[in-house]
């Protein structure tokens, strides 16, 4: 499997468990390489000191948010449609940075997004379930194998 498909299913994983942890992710990687004449204005934006501390933050938000009582399902239609799309976009981002097809990096980061979405999210609730088994400790180790993982494979 070539590197650029590993990140556009990695990243649309992460996508999926943590909405606003892979654009920020994704931002943070491409600040940190070597601009290219293939980079669009898009592109430029993610790379920019701005574009980079204001997804940061946001994810941090979100990272936060997510222990609250109040958060909402991750499955419910806002949540879900923003983690496919920050997934798509993410993934689309990292392959145009490559010079790989974009569409396919977009259908590829969306599709493991919504897949991911699932996936943690009934783990989750397994998970939490459990006796003794704290639902903000079950998050917590969630955001832990987000971080991980974006870390992993945008290095």
């Amino acid at each position: 499997m070539n590197k650029q498909l590993k990140q556009a299913i990695g990243i649309g994983i992460v996508a999926g468990m943590r909405a606003m942890l892979a654009p920020a992710a994704t931002a943070t990687y491409l600040a940190n390489q070597p601009a290219t004449d293939n980079d669009n204005t898009a592109i430029k934006i993610l790379r920019s000191t701005t574009g980079v501390r204001v997804l940061q933050a946001l994810s941090a938000g979100e990272l936060v948010g997510d222990k609250l009582p109040a958060a909402p399902n991750r499955t419910a239609l806002g949540g879900l449609i923003g983690r496919v799309v920050n997934g798509a976009l993410s993934a689309a981002a990292l392959s145009k940075a490559s010079k790989s097809n974009v569409l396919t990096g977009a259908l590829i980061g969306g599709g493991a997004a919504l897949a991911s979405t699932y996936a943690c999210f009934y783990l989750r609730r397994y998970i939490s379930s459990r006796p003794h088994v704290k639902d903000y400790v079950t998050g917590a180790t969630e955001d832990a194998l987000a971080i991980a993982l974006a870390r992993l494979i945008l290095k």
